[in-house]
């Protein structure tokens, strides 16, 4: 049987605003195995981050539970770790590549030579060991968020959370980090949950596809994508069934949007 690592049941989030109470998520549960790799997809605005925070940790649910291996999150957990979008904002601009991919193993209790090799082995891992003395100033963009990928690499964690973390690079860099993200996955059997506003980003990475409604949120579709684990950017795109998947996923998004989809049990 497989290793069940996350458990999301009946999550909910409401805020208080001046006009009233607002349901930003209304009922969202699934789960996820240990070594699996998930995207998340949705219209915008329908509470993809605000799930992710819950998941991670840095927001209480309104009701409903996460747990991480059976026990419940309430803050941050030590396995866990995250990459964000704005890439920029988490590198310390003062700090080296390798000040910076070591900087959160400093609260572990690793000694000296630990510590470097983990930071050898992430950085090597990323394709970054010729730059592992420059700053992220002197880097592209791409470059930087490789960066904070092998930081989280360096970490050990359990689950790798990715909340839309190539929306600020061009196609290219994109292409090339989503491949990254695959090697990872493939070669250190790593558990990710990726959230993407992406299609065909979600298609070629995941081995399921989660579709978000609009708000206030559900889950409308847990699609298992069923191509073959081995995938390059242009034969894996070629497919006929790369292409009936991300139709079926593109379809599943547009009905979410215009509020087409019912929600089960409504």
């Amino acid at each position: 049987m497989a290793d069940t690592l996350l458990t999301v049941e009946h999550v909910k989030k409401t805020y208080n605003s001046s006009t009233g109470t607002v349901e930003a998520i209304a009922d969202i549960s699934f789960t996820m195995n240990a070594g699996e790799l998930v995207c998340i997809v949705g219209p915008s605005g329908c509470g993809k981050t605000t799930l992710l925070k819950c998941i991670a940790g840095l927001l209480r649910p309104t009701d409903g539970s996460v747990e991480l291996h059976g026990k419940r999150v309430t803050a941050p957990p030590p396995n866990m770790a995250l990459v964000f979008q704005e890439y920029g904002r988490s590198l310390y601009p003062w700090l080296t590549v390798r000040g910076n991919v070591e900087l959160p193993l400093k609260h572990k209790k690793l000694t000296r030579e630990e510590r470097r090799q983990l930071v050898d082995d992430a950085i090597e891992a990323v394709g970054l060991s010729h730059a592992d003395g420059s700053y992220p100033w002197q880097l592209s963009g791409g470059m930087q968020q490789r960066v904070a990928i092998a930081r989280a690499v360096a970490y050990q964690p359990e689950v790798l959370i990715m909340d839309e973390p190539f929306a600020a690079v061009d196609a290219q860099t994109r292409a090339d980090l989503e491949d990254l993200v695959r090697a990872l996955h493939k070669d250190r059997g790593m558990s990710i949950l990726f959230v993407t506003h992406d299609i065909d980003e979600s298609v070629y990475l995941g081995e399921r596809v989660i579709v978000l409604s609009n708000a206030p949120t559900w889950v409308q579709e847990d699609l298992a994508i069923d191509l073959d684990p081995e995938r390059d950017q242009i034969t894996t795109r070629a497919l006929p069934r790369f292409t009936e998947l991300r139709t079926h996923v593109y379809q599943q998004v547009q009905r979410a949007k215009r509020g087409q989809a019912v929600r089960p049990g409504a």
